[in-house]
């Protein structure tokens, strides 16, 4: 039975609406109808007049749930985390593996093909963050696990895992040719965690470096003389970054100026959420034990270590923090990750024919319901 979505406020392409029910049927949108034409037989669920927007899209989930993906790269710890998120309007996710050796790798790269396949609710592909990485920018990655790339490393990122795939490098340790190879191969490489100078970066763009993982943070700064991976992903106007809007990774005010430098479409909201999302407050990340407090990660040197940032919070902080209009913080919660992963045929927009990957929210921008593929968590 298809279900009609009624007496909400639609956000349709950059407008809230009124006055228009969203058809669903076959997990997909088959129609944005006046209410008065529903058709005969529908399931009508009244809105309530809360906003009904696309489902939130996050490409750095590393846990959630007390789950960490690295501690256990199965579908029963992708499943854990999806639900965890869920609750804060995410329906689209990729888990991420932060720098681990290539066994480990295999199994993220497996286990998400294998939730893929079971209809894992949410799960779009898999982000591998590291180990090709710059040692002097490694945050919390465990430096033992960094090192150069090589063909069998570039032979299983390639491996199909039935959705997308992210890579997180420093392109000052990863050959063009290799980044060519990757992005050959479909896979969606992203610079993070490098010391990179523009002019490599440059070349990594022209390469097939797609986006930046995470602004500002673990990676070479603009300055007079260098640009740095700061200056050169906000020149560049063809690629994707995220950003991690919880107050801690990034002062509000740097974030205010990068939004001004280039246009807010390249921009997405990212939470790289640890297991403290939705868990307890307490976990261990590489033998180290991580509070989570004062929303933040960090271990007993003060290091932060991802973030208790979920996605609902990152677009209420992004009116609040940075003064975004609520249509463009939602846009980089949904629209603007979906083009950065190409799937914005089939998420990011409320459109007949895309999936029905939907979050309904209050006047407080909380999250009242959700759905993904047409199914309700509610009613789950």
């Amino acid at each position: 039975m298809a279900q009609a979505l009624v007496n909400g406020r639609l956000l349709i392409g950059r407008k809230l609406v009124t006055g228009r029910a969203v058809i669903i049927d076959g997990g997909r949108i088959a129609s944005v109808a006046a209410e008065e034409e529903v058709p005969a037989g529908s399931e009508i669920l009244d809105l309530g007049g809360n906003m009904l927007v696309p489902g939130f899209i996050d490409t750095q989930v590393n846990g959630g749930g007390d789950r960490l993906f690295n501690d256990d790269p199965s579908v029963e710890t992708i499943a854990a985390i999806g639900r965890a998120h869920r609750r804060f309007g995410t329906t689209g996710f990729l888990p991420t593996l932060i720098s681990d050796d290539a066994g480990k790798i295999a199994a993220a790269i497996d286990a998400v093909r294998m939730a893929i396949a079971a209809g894992v609710p949410g799960v779009l592909g898999v982000h591998i963050e590291g180990p090709f990485l710059n040692p002097g920018k490694k945050g919390i990655h465990d430096a033992t696990k960094l090192r150069p790339i090589s063909n069998s490393d570039i032979e299983l990122l390639t491996r199909r895992s039935g959705g997308k795939t992210m890579v997180t490098l420093a392109p000052e340790a990863v050959p063009a040719d290799a980044i060519r190879r990757l992005s050959a191969a479909g896979v969606i490489v992203s610079a993070g965690h490098t010391q990179a100078s523009a002019d490599k970066i440059f070349e990594a763009l022209r390469s097939g470096l797609r986006g930046f993982t995470h602004l500002f943070n673990a990676m070479s700064q603009l300055t007079a003389r260098e640009p740095g991976v700061v200056g050169a992903a906000l020149y560049d106007e063809n690629s994707w970054c995220g950003i991690i809007v919880d107050g801690h990774h990034v002062d509000p005010r740097v974030l205010k100026i990068a939004l001004r430098a280039t246009p807010r479409r390249r921009f997405m909201l990212v939470t790289d959420a640890m297991p403290s999302v939705g868990g307890r407050k307490s976990f261990v990340l590489n033998g180290q034990q991580i509070s989570a407090g004062g929303g933040k990660c960090v271990n007993a040197q003060g290091t932060l270590a991802g973030s208790d940032l979920d996605m609902a919070s990152a677009v209420r902080n992004a009116v609040a923090t940075l003064g975004l209009d609520i249509v463009d913080a939602l846009a980089m919660a949904s629209a603007n990750p979906a083009a950065f992963l190409g799937l914005e045929d089939e998420l990011g927009r409320i459109a007949p024919g895309n999936r029905a990957n939907l979050v309904l929210l209050n006047s407080g921008l909380q999250v009242v319901d959700s759905w993904v593929d047409g199914e309700r968590a509610i009613a789950l």
